[in-house]
């Protein structure tokens, strides 16, 4: 596993894009601080760039770090959750433009998952994570069935977990407003 990690924070650090497994389905990640980066998996999807991309933190620091405002619900939520959850905050600081959606809010998941949490802590820096499937296409619920696009689309693939044969969810999502509304997304 530290081979991997290895591999994925030069390929970050170069502006590249990874292909990983995460603690829901297996994702294309980047620098979520490189605009360019975040265009590359942008352009392999075929997504355009108003659907905004979902950012992994690592820990409850880094978090506190790139929210402004943070909703105190948020804590609440994210330890009551029995699976993956993303949380999408109004405002974030440290992250690409072009991975915010049009009204500056960000969709944020703080990650459970060892590789993953590895990762970040050693890059120091979120990273995004999206579906590795192209835009339009059903999610790969494994590695198995991830297309031949996106596996010489990207930059390195970590060599772990690609004989999971279990099918994974994608995380639920919840939109917290300033306000202090709350809007169930998935």
């Amino acid at each position: 596993m530290k081979e991997n990690i290895q591999n994925c924070i030069n390929t970050l650090k170069k502006g590249g894009i990874i292909l990983y497994p995460t603690d829901t389905v297996w994702g294309i990640g980047c620098d979520a601080s490189n605009p360019k980066a975040i265009q590359k998996i942008y352009d392999l999807k075929g997504r355009t760039s108003s659907k905004a991309l979902i950012t992994l933190v690592g820990c409850e620091v880094m978090l506190e770090r790139i929210v402004i405002n943070m909703p105190e619900i948020a804590w609440d939520l994210i330890e009551s959750a029995n699976r993956p959850l993303t949380l999408i905050y109004d405002e974030v600081r440290d992250i690409a433009p072009n991975a915010i959606a049009e009204d500056g809010s960000c969709g944020i998941r703080l990650t459970k998952d060892a590789f993953c949490q590895q990762l970040i802590q050693r890059f120091a820096k979120p990273i995004i994570s999206t579906s590795a499937n192209i835009s339009g296409e059903d999610t790969p619920k494994n590695f198995n069935s991830i297309s031949d696009t996106i596996l010489k689309g990207v930059d390195f693939v970590v060599n772990y977990r690609q004989n999971e044969a279990t099918s994974k969810k994608s995380s639920n999502i919840i939109k917290l407003k300033n306000n202090g509304e709350i809007k169930i997304i998935r």
